[in-house]
């Protein structure tokens, strides 16, 4: 699981828990079929208003040595699910989550052209 991080157009920041894969350079995730209250969704209109974006990864575990995160920086774009380009994000999502394969997300999709990395790990 990772943190999507967005910014409101009044400048608040908002932060999501989402599932995410890596293609290249690129970070997909997707709006799916998971419940949703709307699918008028803050993070949408926050990219609308503001591309910049962070992802972090992290694991957490009582044995600190164990600790790690990643921070992924970058540029956020919505695309549809038939835009050009939203097939390579919705095959990386269904190769890396069985629960996909079924129920391919319909989109729309989050594309990050990440373009710094930050980490960190206890060891």
């Amino acid at each position: 699981m990772a943190r999507l991080s967005t910014v409101t157009p009044g400048g608040a920041p908002h932060v999501v828990a989402i599932v995410f894969a890596i293609a290249g350079d690129v970070a997909w995730t997707a709006i799916d079929a998971k419940p949703k209250s709307t699918r008028a969704l803050r993070r949408l209109a926050n990219i609308a208003a503001n591309p910049r974006v962070s992802l972090l990864v992290d694991v957490y575990d009582d044995d600190w040595s164990r600790l790690w995160w990643v921070r992924l920086d970058g540029v956020a774009t919505v695309l549809s699910a038939d835009d050009a380009g939203a097939a390579t994000g919705v095959a990386a999502l269904v190769a890396k989550y069985p629960q996909y394969r079924a129920d391919p997300p319909a989109g729309p999709l989050i594309w990050i052209s990440v373009e710094r990395r930050v980490s960190w790990s206890a060891r």
